[in-house]
């Protein structure tokens, strides 16, 4: 029993500092244990503005404290919308933005667009593109 929980944690721990949700220490047990079949607890929540709890956020063995569904982190300001240009860093994505800008003197248009650095929860399967 303990070396199938040491597989499972060692899995997870893939940085040097010791990887756990801080939210397990703060939450009362009876909502935690309600999955049924799993060995061990797992803090998650669900973040409203008409978003849902993906599945592998509720199933996954990942320990991210920036996503909004398993961390420590609420959503605030506005909620941006573009193409992923780069997921080459780890938890991180490039989000491309395009606008239209006013040239008050052509009484014209011009496109512009700006590059976002955006934090990724591996709870998403992101692709660019």
């Amino acid at each position: 029993y303990s070396f199938v929980l040491a597989t499972k944690m060692t899995e997870v721990q893939t940085e040097r500092a010791f990887q756990k949700q801080e939210a397990l220490k703060k939450t009362p047990r009876k909502v935690l244990l309600k999955r049924k079949g799993k060995n061990q607890a797992r803090y998650y929540k669900s973040i409203g503005l008409g978003f849902k709890t993906p599945r592998s956020a509720i199933d996954g063995t990942y320990i991210d404290k920036k996503c909004p569904f398993t961390g420590n982190v609420s959503i605030r300001g506005r909620i941006v919308k573009g193409v992923v240009k780069s997921t080459k860093m780890k938890r991180t994505i490039i989000i491309r933005k395009d606008y239209l800008h006013y040239i008050k003197k052509y009484n014209r248009y011009e496109k512009r667009h700006k590059n976002v650095a955006a934090h990724c929860s591996p709870c998403w399967k992101v692709k660019e593109g």
